[in-house]
């Protein structure tokens, strides 16, 4: 993909012709990454989709260059902004990621500090980017902790994850995630581990943070309809490359590559409206108590 200057300049994050092979200690070279090129746009909802394998989560820990010691980046750049990411110093890459771009990972149980307070494993995301007294932190918190779905903030605030159910662990790495209002958030299989009917309380509820932000999002599933009521785009990855790109509507109407129509096809059972963008318009009420 070619990219004119003017599209180069509302992008949010470059992507161009990247490249990443993993290097295990016992196995033959992996490429997990083929010549990718992707553009997110200010406040974009994007969706990534494919099968475990395919890359995807592989292209969001690359983006913010959060790879394991085993990968080589081969090829390639990364830009968000005027920034190229490969060569930013860790200091510069810290102030990136938690602040502009955020992630929310497929594991809240793993991501969460068991012995740390919910309130203040949000606290410190807080304290690492934004000046802020104590009063004022703790204000921004509950507030947080309401805008994803709490009705006794104060209460969630002074929890220790086990006492949370998976649904509310879920809740609190959305609300570290938001909390610095960052420009992308990246949330990889974010719903894998829930039944349906949290899953689409959880998407609905990233929906609604989008569209009140303005804020880009990045969906990683192997479920097309995780993504069908959320994403504007959808990207389709197999083996390392993508293979597909279009509006969602597209995907679902008139998909071409023949993976695609395979997911496609094996979700559509799921899907109450094929070809029609499915909302998860749930009520407010509804949206947090799980």
């Amino acid at each position: 993909m070619r990219f004119s200057e003017n599209a180069v300049a509302e992008l949010l994050v470059r992507v161009e012709q990247l490249s990443v092979t993993y290097l295990p200690d016992s196995d033959q070279p992996i490429r997990a990454l083929d010549s990718v090129s992707l553009e997110i746009r200010p406040g974009e909802r994007i969706g990534i989709l494919g099968e475990s394998g395919s890359g995807k989560s592989t292209l969001a820990a690359a983006i913010l260059r959060l790879l394991p010691g085993d990968a080589r980046y081969d090829s390639g750049t990364i830009r968000f902004r005027d920034q190229d990411v490969l060569t930013l110093s860790e200091s510069a890459l810290r102030q990136i990621r938690g602040a502009a771009i955020a992630l929310i990972p497929q594991e809240p149980a793993l991501a969460l500090n068991p012995v740390i307070r919910a309130g203040d494993q949000i606290s410190e995301v807080l304290r690492a980017h934004l000046p802020m007294s104590r009063r004022d932190r703790k204000a921004r918190i509950e507030e947080l902790l309401t805008e994803v779905g709490f009705d006794q903030p104060q209460s969630i605030y002074t929890a220790y994850p086990h006492q949370l159910s998976g649904g509310q662990r879920q809740r609190i790495v959305i609300a570290q995630a938001i909390a610095c209002k960052p420009q992308l958030v990246i949330a990889d299989e974010a719903t894998s581990k829930l039944d349906a009917s949290l899953q689409a309380e959880i998407m609905n509820l990233m929906l609604q943070i989008s569209r009140r932000y303005g804020m880009a999002f990045v969906v990683i599933s192997h479920d097309p309809t995780v993504l069908a009521g959320f994403a504007e785009r959808i990207v389709v990855m197999q083996a390392g490359r993508i293979v597909e790109e279009g509006r969602t509507t597209d995907i679902f109407r008139r998909p071409v590559h023949p993976y695609t129509k395979a997911l496609v096809r094996l979700s559509a059972r799921h899907l109450s409206n094929i070809g029609t963008r499915i909302r998860f318009e749930t009520a407010a009420s509804e949206v947090a108590h799980s």
